[in-house]
């Protein structure tokens, strides 16, 4: 009994484990440019500056120090390094000079240069779900102290009063912009989870599967999509035969964006009934015209059942979910559905159906990105197969059509593929991430964006 209940428990954990479906790769690239952004965005030394000087609830003044004020604070250096398994290690390095007047009832000015140093841990907030980075352990490290203190008179006392000042004013009044500047950062991620509309169809958000990784030489997020359709139904992902996974030839510190083939198709699956088609229009494009005289010319049995010409009536429905599948350098959209031609009688009467056929055919898909969402644009690959359901001008061998479908899928199917494509497919909302920049990549089973920076 005890081994069933271990099998049943094993295949249920197997069934509810899923690969990512996106993988996101930060590199130093984009830590850096965010953090020196978020500095300048929040002037949060020039504040602390201002701060300094005024009296603050339950904070003791300074003793041997009157009418403190701070200025001339230095353009910060900010260095950042990753500590696998915890986050970044950041040090900031930076100049201010100190006025006010001393115990000795002189003018006193101590100019400082030292270095912020503190451990950002990168978490997932528990309530949010969200990607934050908090902040540990700041130290504030004297570089460099010069006063016009006169040292040669009691040295030891001057000495005593500078460490002593120093070591009371810096660190309340520096660690808080280490505070305030991931405050910045942490606001960034604030839209990641929130569902983002694919036309009126359904939505796609973008939730963590774990605690964010750190290695040596990027962080790792990897994210279980939510593909949801409009009535509230969750489309599942499939499961990979090969999980996603970064290929190796992108420059270090550089950041990437991978989505898995599975994913895509989930996302796919939502717009499944909006390439349905119904073609009336009896000129297309290249195409000869669109009635049972054209037809004939491929199944002489349409001549019998209408020795006059009708115009055709051309419908689609694709009755099984698309699905995107990669090789190394090719992306393909698999389709699975059924065409059905009628012949259009006289007004007042519904057209008659001819035949109905089965159909599946392949799509190559170029991917781009524009306004930060993924396009993709497609072309015919193949028609891989036609077998005939029904007919009411009795049998016919379907194989002859091939030429005739593949013209109709090229000239009137795909083009209102396209046009159902151009809604783009979301992409997650982090760090204010301008994707246009992005260079793509198609590897097995998995679109690379390799990100860029403005």
């Amino acid at each position: 009994m005890l081994w069933i209940l271990c099998l049943a428990l094993c295949g249920l954990l197997t069934r509810t484990r899923a690969d990512p479906g996106a993988l996101l790769r930060l590199g130093m690239d984009i830590m850096n440019q965010e953090v020196q952004s978020a500095m300048a965005e929040s002037h949060i030394l020039e504040k602390m500056a201002a701060e300094a000087g005024k009296k603050r609830p339950g904070v003791k003044p300074i003793k041997g120090i009157t009418n403190m004020k701070v200025k001339d604070v230095k353009l910060p250096v900010i260095t950042l390094s990753f500590m696998p398994g915890v986050g970044i290690y950041q040090c900031i390095s930076t100049g201010m000079t100190i006025t006010g007047k001393s115990f000795i009832g002189k003018n006193m000015e101590i100019i400082v240069v030292l270095n912020i140093t503190a451990t950002n841990r990168f978490l997932q907030d528990e309530e949010t779900g969200l990607p934050k980075f908090k902040s540990e352990g700041c130290e504030v490290i004297l570089v460099s102290v010069k006063t016009n203190l006169p040292s040669n008179m009691m040295p030891n006392v001057i000495n005593k009063f500078l460490d002593s000042t120093l070591h009371k004013v810096l660190p309340g009044l520096m660690c808080p912009a280490i505070d305030a500047v991931l405050v910045y950062v942490n606001r960034k991620w604030a839209n990641l989870n929130a569902p983002i509309p694919v036309g009126q169809m359904g939505s796609v958000k973008y939730v963590l599967t774990s605690i964010p990784n750190t290695t040596a030489s990027y962080i790792q997020v990897d994210f279980t999509p939510v593909v949801q359709q409009q009535e509230g139904h969750t489309i599942e992902l499939a499961d990979a035969v090969v999980a996603p996974g970064f290929p190796e030839d992108y420059a270090e510190g550089s950041s990437q964006l991978l989505l898995s083939a599975a994913f895509l198709t989930a996302e796919l699956a939502l717009l499944q009934k909006s390439f349905n088609l119904n073609v009336h229009d009896t000129m297309i494009g290249e195409l000869p015209p669109q009635t049972t005289e054209t037809l004939a010319g491929f199944i002489p049995e349409v001549v019998e059942a209408y020795p006059k010409p009708k115009p055709l009536v051309t419908q689609i429905r694709i009755n099984k979910p698309p699905k995107v599948s990669m090789k190394t350098g090719k992306s393909l959209l698999h389709l699975h559905g059924t065409l059905e031609m009628f012949a259009v009688q006289r007004r007042g009467k519904a057209p008659v159906p001819l035949f109905l056929l089965e159909a599946l055919f392949k799509l190559k898909i170029q991917y781009s990105v524009h306004e930060n969402r993924l396009q993709m644009a497609t072309s015919l690959d193949r028609l891989l197969s036609l077998s005939r359901r029904s007919s009411s001008i009795g049998a016919f061998d379907e194989k002859e059509l091939t030429g005739f479908i593949t013209d109709f899928l090229q000239e009137a199917y795909i083009p209102a593929v396209n046009d159902v494509l151009q809604v783009g497919l979301p992409l997650p909302d982090f760090l204010d991430m301008n994707y246009n920049l992005a260079e793509l990549d198609i590897v097995e089973n998995t679109l690379v964006l390799d990100l860029k920076l403005d």
